[in-house]
């Protein structure tokens, strides 16, 4: 198993931010994910989440329902889900999975994070699970050495960030923006300042997603944040490709874009 500690403490030697790409389980198709994850890690990508498909996804843009809309159809259940980071995690990128807290809460929280330790998983990303409801989740995940990843925003004060930082153990996520997922023409102005107000309360890095499309964007979050997220563009490219072979050439290059604009930010 990658650790983010790895991948952060690597990533800080290289004087550089890391690249977190998305993409949800079972889209384009079950195999169709590990090998689109797979050229997202040759050509840059540092950690790949990896998406839990659910039914009512609260934070997700337009792009990511259309995507998990597909992967629900193509069947893909919680054993693709650990099927789907089993494969990307033998690339060496840290996997994390993204995912509401009702499919957790439903298969059991322990069973989750132990088969997720076991096939390489790295960690999790909760956005809708709160400080107040997350001491099981926090205990369990001790236990199975896997890390835990909680989302700040522009509207948290001061003591709900440092509620949530103090959950997480892997990076702290910045929401970038109030709202749902996508890429946009620029990255919201909040960002930069959520950032500072983040590491005040913590040690851990600060990672910025919602918003980021291109490699200037890119550029632009790495130069104040440890680790820049994006999923939607990726999702895009595929979804806008007209054959699979075809999309995994345009993540692929996505990717190397993204991955050229984090690099040497900072040197």
């Amino acid at each position: 198993m990658t650790t983010l500690q790895t991948v952060f403490e690597k990533a800080r030697a290289d004087r550089r931010a890391a690249l977190v790409g998305y993409l949800p389980a079972g889209f384009p198709t079950k195999d169709g994910a590990v090998a689109a994850a797979t050229a997202m890690v040759e050509a840059g990508c540092d950690v790949i989440e990896i998406g839990l498909p659910y039914s009512d996804p609260l934070m997700d843009g337009p792009t990511i329902q259309d995507a998990v809309h597909r992967a629900l159809l193509n069947g893909t259940r919680i054993a693709d889900v650990m099927r789907t980071v089993e494969g990307v995690a033998k690339t060496g990128a840290a996997v994390l999975v993204m995912t509401y807290w009702n499919p957790i809460d439903r298969y059991g929280a322990e069973r989750f994070a132990r088969e997720l330790a076991d096939v390489g998983g790295s960690g999790t990303i909760t956005p809708d699970l709160t400080p107040e409801e997350a001491g099981p989740w926090l205990e369990v995940s001790a236990v199975t050495g896997i890390d835990t990843v909680f989302l700040v925003a522009p509207s948290s004060p001061e003591e709900r960030i440092k509620a949530v930082a103090d959950c997480c153990t892997g990076f702290v996520y910045a929401a970038s923006l109030m709202g749902v997922t996508g890429a946009r023409e620029s990255v919201s102005s909040a960002a930069e300042g959520l950032v500072q107000r983040t590491r005040s309360q913590t040690r851990l890095p600060v990672c910025v997603g919602l918003g980021v499309g291109n490699g200037a964007q890119a550029a632009e979050v790495a130069g104040y944040a440890d680790g820049v997220i994006v999923g939607s563009a990726f999702i895009r490219r595929l979804l806008d490709a007209p054959d699979e072979a075809a999309g995994l050439d345009s993540v692929r290059r996505l990717a190397a874009e993204l991955a050229e604009g984090v690099r040497g930010v900072r040197a």
